[in-house]
């Protein structure tokens, strides 16, 4: 059998969460169409006959704006280090670097674990092999072991990706139970499923403001669960913009994440959300100490 981790890096909404999630057949990471939706770094494993890959879906790199940023960014870096494998996902449209890629390409360079260039969203092209537009200005910075088109979304690909992960794996045996999607446990994927869900109902700053703590989390002698979460946000305006008129805002994002919580853990939830102002935690080691993110 073969084992190990592979890193996916790349700038923030390339679409790394959705080839982790499509690669397992299952959400194990939020997603957004807004960038700096992940904040930390989730462990997706994938266990086939031919071995065990531990996917490591990171923050997007990108250049901080606060110490949350930094922080986010710090892990990103950090994941780079002891992998057997790196995913460097860039997009099919790509026609010049940002400067979040050159962020990129700067950590990649100290890397000595073989690199795979995956050109994303080739869907998007009215012809496939114009893909290569963009893997030859990557190609101008960085050394690839290999190139490889894909879809996250269409799921293009997947299964060549697999295997090429798989030739570049040591041998090993499994390091998770075979039936292991993620190492983070159900109260961190709680807190997630909310926080995607104020990622889809606000805009501006409140999304970013926001950080989610579940306070409790238990299972009743009926099967039914019973979770309560505090949202965090910097300013009163922000919660107000939470709550929203007769708090329809708040009551939309419990309803969508009680659906989708339900949906994984296989009973009724009963799902209570409460909204905090804890001002400038972003900008505040002490607070992103006390938000876990540190």
């Amino acid at each position: 059998m073969k084992s190990g981790f592979v890193a996916v890096v790349g700038r923030p909404n390339v679409g790394k969460s959705t080839l982790v999630n499509n690669i397992l057949g299952h959400k194990v990471a939020i997603i957004s169409d807004k960038p700096q939706t992940t904040r930390n770094d989730i462990k997706g494993i994938y266990t086939s006959e031919e071995g065990q890959i531990v996917f490591v879906d990171t923050p997007g790199i990108h250049l901080p704006k606060d110490r949350l940023g930094e922080y986010m960014v710090e892990v990103a870096r950090r994941s780079l280090e002891d992998v057997d494998v790196v995913l460097y996902v860039v997009e099919a449209t790509d026609r010049e670097l940002s400067r979040e890629d050159k962020n990129v390409i700067s950590f990649l360079r100290g890397v000595e674990a073989p690199i795979l260039l995956l050109v994303n969203k080739v869907d998007l092209l009215s012809r496939k092999e114009d893909f290569w537009e963009a893997a030859r200005l990557y190609a101008e910075h960085l050394t690839f072991h290999d190139v490889l088109p894909i879809s996250a979304h269409r799921g293009t690909n997947l299964d060549e990706l697999l295997r090429r992960v798989f030739e570049l794996l040591p041998e090993g045996e499994m390091m998770y139970p075979e039936e292991q999607l993620t190492d983070r446990n159900l109260r961190f994927l709680a807190a997630e499923i909310v926080r995607e869900k104020i990622f889809s109902h606000t805009f501006q700053e409140v999304p970013y403001s926001a950080a989610v703590v579940v306070e409790e989390f238990k299972e009743r002698d009926n099967g039914s669960f019973y979770i309560s979460a505090t949202i965090f946000v910097e300013r009163e305006g922000q919660k107000g913009i939470l709550i929203g008129e007769g708090g329809q805002m708040i009551k939309r994002i419990g309803s969508e994440a009680r659906r989708e919580l339900e949906f994984l853990l296989g009973g009724p939830v009963y799902l209570d959300l409460w909204v905090k102002v804890r001002r400038d935690w972003r900008d505040s080691e002490a607070e992103l100490r006390r938000l876990g993110y540190v």
